[in-house]
């Protein structure tokens, strides 16, 4: 019989190596909480920063891997750079909506990062409408008035003989020029001017202009798609017809990503179950976005059809490289050809990059890397499609589980190039979305 003394003695020993485990498991567990929970988020303050933080870097990877090959096709993609699965340097000439340099290192951006920027100003800014009533559009286009008129001044104030500093200063108020031309009659009330100006917003286009900042807005009400597709919709100004529709379900989508326990249907059902304005109740044509989706399975269900011994490798366009492997190569060549027999005339196109951006997430399973790389190499409007869906894949894996390089990459080039400090943008962010929901 033991003794209580031996008891004590084999409790101890037999315990100790589990007290001693806990603290290693913790460790090993980055996003295990370490914080009092966020209110209502189901995550704590880091695990917010970190999804905020993710969307933004996703967007600006995005952005910097599809900016060298801006508006190219396929066939000059291949011939340039073989196949894009990481950042690159560029060689293109500045312009407005696109970088403002010459030439940038891998990392630099174009206007779809600054547009992500642009948007944090506004929301920092905001003082009412948080907890009731929603963001105000008004205020919204005066912020855009604000902004060009302080271009216009800056552009009058620039001295001496050289021109590169007009050039520059021309293209940063370029930037806003389309946008402020439609702000500026909607802020004074004007219904009749504000309608005029809309109809010819880049030519009368149904653009991707909302879907440009609607990423911001989503992860501004981070688990709540619902409330995030009404204050995009209220905010998209610029949007016509089912792109605004469009814009809202992006805000909505990156929305349902920040949620703590966000799966890819959670995030993609989203254009299936938000729906405040009654899109679906449309008579004849119903919600175009859902059409949208339903293509996109289609297109990945007959893509994934292929199987390895259906692949002859020697028909494969793309370089092996990377972690593609040839079996998801082919499947990817033959998602491009059914993309194209639905391609809208124009690459900016709002369905098109919507298209392009649920077939990439169904197609890459929501893999980073995978789905950055399918939109890349598609091309056509590939830095703001890349933008996009590295937003929505940003907010879902967080920051910290993004690929090391590129972020390091993006983080220097923003800040280097354009003074974007895109980590403390995260961290204003989150604390501004902190006032709405303290700790538990």
């Amino acid at each position: 019989m033991r003794t209580p003394l031996a008891v004590l003695l084999l409790c101890l020993l037999s315990c100790s190596p589990r007290r001693e485990a806990e603290p290693a498991r913790e460790k090993s567990r980055p996003d295990q909480p370490t914080d009092p929970p966020v209110a209502g988020l189901a995550m704590n303050r880091r695990q917010l920063y970190d999804k905020v933080l993710g969307m933004l870097l996703g967007s600006a990877i995005g952005d910097a891997m599809g900016a060298p090959t801006e508006m190219w096709t396929r066939q000059e993609i291949r011939t340039e750079y073989g196949y894009v699965d990481r950042l690159d340097t560029m060689v293109r000439e500045p312009s407005p909506e696109g970088t403002w340099d010459y030439n940038l290192p891998a990392g630099g951006t174009t206007d779809d990062t600054r547009w992500k920027k642009f948007m944090v100003g506004f929301l920092l800014g905001q003082k009412k409408g948080l907890t009731r009533g929603g963001l105000d559009a008004r205020e919204f286009a005066d912020y855009f008035v604000g902004q060009y008129t302080n271009e216009i001044r800056q552009l009058k104030a620039t001295d001496g003989f050289e021109p590169g500093p007009y050039e520059a200063g021309i293209r940063r108020m370029a930037w806003l020029q389309e946008w402020a031309l439609v702000a500026k009659p909607y802020a004074a009330g004007d219904l009749q001017a504000y309608h005029d100006a809309l109809n010819r917003f880049y030519g009368g286009e149904m653009t991707c202009a909302g879907m440009l900042y609607a990423p911001v807005v989503g992860a501004f009400f981070p688990a709540d798609p619902a409330r995030a597709y009404r204050e995009t919709f209220r905010l998209s100004l610029f949007d016509i017809g089912y792109a605004r529709d469009i814009s809202g379900l992006t805000a909505a989508m990156v929305s349902a990503a920040m949620a703590g326990n966000a799966t890819p249907e959670s995030v993609l059902n989203v254009v299936r179950d938000v729906d405040p304005h009654g899109f679906f109740r449309s008579r004849l044509v119903g919600r175009s976005a859902y059409r949208v989706l339903k293509q996109a399975r289609a297109i990945v269900l007959e893509a994934n059809q292929l199987q390895k011994g259906d692949v002859n490798p020697a028909k494969i366009t793309f370089p092996k490289r990377g972690r593609a492997d040839t079996l998801y190569l082919a499947r990817a060549q033959r998602a491009y050809e059914l993309l194209d027999a639905r391609n809208q005339d124009l690459p900016f196109h709002a369905a098109e990059i919507h298209l392009v951006n649920l077939t990439a997430l169904l197609l890459g399973g929501f893999d980073f890397e995978k789905t950055m790389a399918f939109i890349i190499n598609y091309g056509r409007d590939n830095d703001t499609t890349g933008a996009v869906t590295g937003a929505i894949l940003g907010a879902y894996w967080g920051a910290n589980r993004l690929p090391k390089p590129m972020v390091a990459q993006v983080i220097k080039a923003n800040r280097a190039l354009f003074g974007t400090e895109l980590e403390a943008l995260a961290e204003q962010m989150t604390e501004k979305i902190m006032a709405r929901h303290p700790r538990e």
